[in-house]
Formats: C-alpha cells, structure tokens, sequence
C-alpha cells in the first residue's frame, strides 16, 4: 500500500512537479496553503508532509510546530525559494526531517520523501524546542552553503566535536556562533580564541588559566578560555597554528574531560564543546609532522566546509545589499544602492578576502561614495586596478565575454539559455538587415541562411 503524501505550496507549478515526481511512489494529495492542510489534518492524517515556508496566511513554519505538537512521529519536508539560516534553522526547530532549497531535481526530492518515510517507521524524531536564533550574516543561495545550513540544524543540538573547514574571511567563527545559539548550551558563554594570534608561551595560559606565582609576572589567579566557557563552547580559530606541545595537552583534555591551570594541583571538569576552525589543510601538516593525527579525530567528529565567495556569484548581489543596509545603519546614513555595472565587476571580482572583504568594501562605499548610486568611480582604488580591467575586458575575446556573461546569468535564472536564445537570433537578424541596408536576400547570406528563412524568421520574431 503507497503512502499517503500532501504537499502543501502557495505555488501552482511547485505542487505540479511535485505531485508528477512522487505520484509513482505515493498517494498525492496537495494544498494551497496551510490553513487548508491545518483543517484536513483535524479528519486524517498522512505519513508525509511536504511544505513551503513563505505562504499567505499560515506559514510552513507554522504548520510545522503545530503538526509537531500533534503527530511528533510524522515526518516533514520543507521547501523554500527564501534560502538563509534563519529559514533552515526554523525549519529543524520546528521538527523538520529535510530541508530543500528551491529549485530543487525531481530526483532529490522523490530520494528525500522515500528516507523519510523509512526512517519515521524506524525511529521516531527528537523534538527540538523553539528558541530565538540570533541573527548572524549568513545568507546564500548556492548549493554549497545550503548543505552547510542542513548539517547546522542537525548537529546544533548534538555535543559533538565541529571542525570548520574554509579560507580566512568565509565566516568560519560566525558558524560557529550559529551552533552554538541553536543548542542546548545557548544559554552559556560563547568563547572564541584565535590560536595563530597568541603566542606560543602565552597560549597555555590563555586557555587553561594560571594559580598565583606560577610563573614570573603571574602576580593573580587568573582564570582561561575553558573555564570561562564552562557550560557553553570553546571556539578555537586557527587550530592548525597550535604547537605541538600544545596540541598534546588539549588531547588530554578531550580525552579526560577534566584540566589544570598553570601551576595548579587540582583537576577541574571540563564541560564545554570545542568547535574548531583552520584555513590550512590538517592532512599536510599531518604529513609534514606538525598536527597530531590523533588530535585531529578527535575534533573532526563532524566536518563542515564553507565554499569562498569565488565560488557563490549567486549569493554575492544578496551579501552586498545586506552589508550595505547593516553599514547605513551602523553609520546612521543613506543606505546606498548598487550600480549594475559595479554589481557585475563583483560578481567577476575574485575576492581573496572573500566575506570579510565584500562587508569591508561595502562599509568603504557607504562612506565614501558621494551619491545614492554607488559607480564604478566609487570602488577603493587597491580594490582592484580599474585601467588593468579596462585593458583585460579590451582585449579579451567576444566569446569569452559572452561566455562568462551566460556562466554569471545561468546561476540567477536557469532559464535564461532558453530566453537568450531567441534574443540573440532577434539582434543578428536585425544587425544583418542594418548591415545590408534592408535587402533581406544580402542579409540571408550574411547570416547563411535562404531569402524564404530569413523572411519566416523576421516574421515569428
């Protein structure tokens, strides 16, 4: 017997191509809005629930708690075009088995919708209590980020180890502030060290504190980073910079759950969850003999990579409009807007510093530019050599151009090849007829075409 699936979506289409994926496997009925599937659900009860979040009336978010609250055992799907952390984190608060990011392949949700029907007959889903997320800057819509966004819904509630994988500036320690709001230890201290900015010798000190004379200068108890974290979570940025030495004690520390201060006799519990970040790769400083492979698994329990801004053009017209916005209201000024020409050398740009950068040049030209329309002419001059780029868009080649033109426009709009095309048979048409001074048989042989053809085509276009 298949079973009994609703999709519940303000969408006509999305509840079409649902209901045409899955309708092999289940039972299909569909809502166009919570409130409807609020109603039938007082009568019966399906064994899945596929929802949007963004509806009129009753959000996804909604039905959720309240599916939650009645039937805890029935698992949910939920679909959004809104991709951000809040809109994930919401989703698993609320009893969510999956989270899909619109648009989405046929093929994973039909692959999402039969694991969740195996796993509520298996195991019934622990309930997570609602609490409010602070609000972090982490927003995307690429692929990448939201897998990333899944796995902090999942692990926010577990103690488990995080190791956070991603060049300087992806936003590794706002991650991990984001587990850390989103667990039970919410309510404990945040505490976040940068290793690689300590040196070596104050370092231990710095993490584990010291007793009264214990060394030369330590004129007072003095309490560290694992003590101040005592509940919460130990934020260590830069792991892989750690010495050796060093790296050896916090294994006993994991090991043990329990430390000493420098210079002190008594052990103390450690009750605190370690997330840690590097921009390096831990295998080849493993290989090269300057990580502790056993150190390394004990913190790489759960693994998280963040993509660079390179590699999220679709997440970047987003970021700079949000940064802008934040930047107007730290500064108490004019909120600025993007020229189109300056969003598309962003969108090119490579950004090395990636995040960090983009949220720096933004606070630059709220500052900086002296009208409401930031130009081309506002953009810091060791931002990028603007004559150099003037020189590579000269002499690269019209393909190129085109090219990486459609690679920018396919990640906003996966119709756009289908759109263009039609577009781009207009403006050769039209240039061919300029070109011969309207004598349609002179354009035909331009564009290697019959007189009849060109003639069809001027006529559908």
């Amino acid at each position: 017997m298949r079973s009994k699936l609703w999709i519940v979506d303000d969408e006509e289409s999305i509840r079409t191509i649902c209901k045409s994926a899955l309708e092999e496997n289940f039972k299909i009925e569909t809502f166009s809005n919570g409130s409807e599937a609020l109603l039938a659900l007082n009568s019966e009860k399906p064994d899945l629930i596929i929802t949007d979040i963004k509806m009129p009336g009753l959000t996804g978010i909604d039905l959720l708690k309240i599916v939650a609250e009645k039937y805890p055992d029935l698992p949910t799907i939920v679909m959004t075009a809104h991709a951000d952390i809040d809109n994930a984190l919401s989703a698993y608060k609320g009893g969510a088995f999956e989270y899909l990011s619109k648009p989405f392949d046929v093929d994973t949700i039909r692959s999402l919708a039969l694991k969740a029907i195996r796993t509520s007959v298996t195991e019934t889903p622990s309930q997570i209590t609602p609490s409010e997320s602070k609000k972090l800057k982490i927003i995307g819509q690429a692929k990448s980020l939201q897998s990333v966004f899944r796995a902090i819904g999942k692990i926010s509630k577990s103690n488990i180890s995080v190791l956070i994988r991603g060049d300087s500036g992806t936003g590794k320690e706002l991650i991990a502030q984001s587990i850390h709001e989103n667990s039970d230890r919410s309510d404990m201290p945040f505490v976040a060290i940068n290793v690689a900015a300590i040196p070596h010798d104050l370092l231990e000190s710095e993490l584990f504190g010291h007793e009264k004379g214990a060394f030369t200068g330590a004129q007072t108890q003095r309490i560290g980073r694992f003590e101040q974290a005592l509940g919460g979570t130990l934020f260590l940025d830069e792991i892989g910079d750690m010495h050796p030495e060093l790296q050896t004690r916090l294994l006993r520390v994991l090991s043990s759950q329990e430390f000493y201060r420098v210079g002190g006799h008594h052990p103390i519990k450690s009750n605190v969850r370690i997330i840690a970040a590097t921009n390096q790769s831990i295998e080849t400083l493993i290989h090269e003999q300057k990580f502790r492979e056993d150190l390394y698994h004990r913190l790489n329990v759960f693994k998280l990579s963040l993509p660079p801004l390179r590699e999220r053009v679709e997440d970047i017209k987003d970021l700079t409009n949000f940064f802008l916005k934040e930047s107007a209201l730290e500064l108490e000024t004019e909120e600025k807007i993007i020229d189109k020409k300056v969003l598309e050398v962003f969108e090119q740009y490579n950004w090395p510093g990636n995040i960090r950068q983009l949220e720096n040049i933004c606070r630059y030209l709220t500052v900086m530019s002296s009208s409401k329309i930031v130009t081309l002419d506002d953009l810091p001059d060791d931002f990028a050599d603007k004559e150099n780029e003037k020189e590579i868009i000269d002499t690269t080649s019209w393909e190129e151009l085109l090219r990486d033109n459609i690679r920018v426009s396919i990640s906003k709009d996966i119709d756009f090849i289908k759109n263009v095309n039609k577009k781009l048979e207009t403006i050769l048409i039209e240039e061919s007829l300029k070109a011969t001074k309207g004598v349609k048989q002179e354009a035909a042989k331009l564009l290697g075409w019959g007189r009849n053809t060109l003639a069809k085509k001027v006529k559908d276009n």
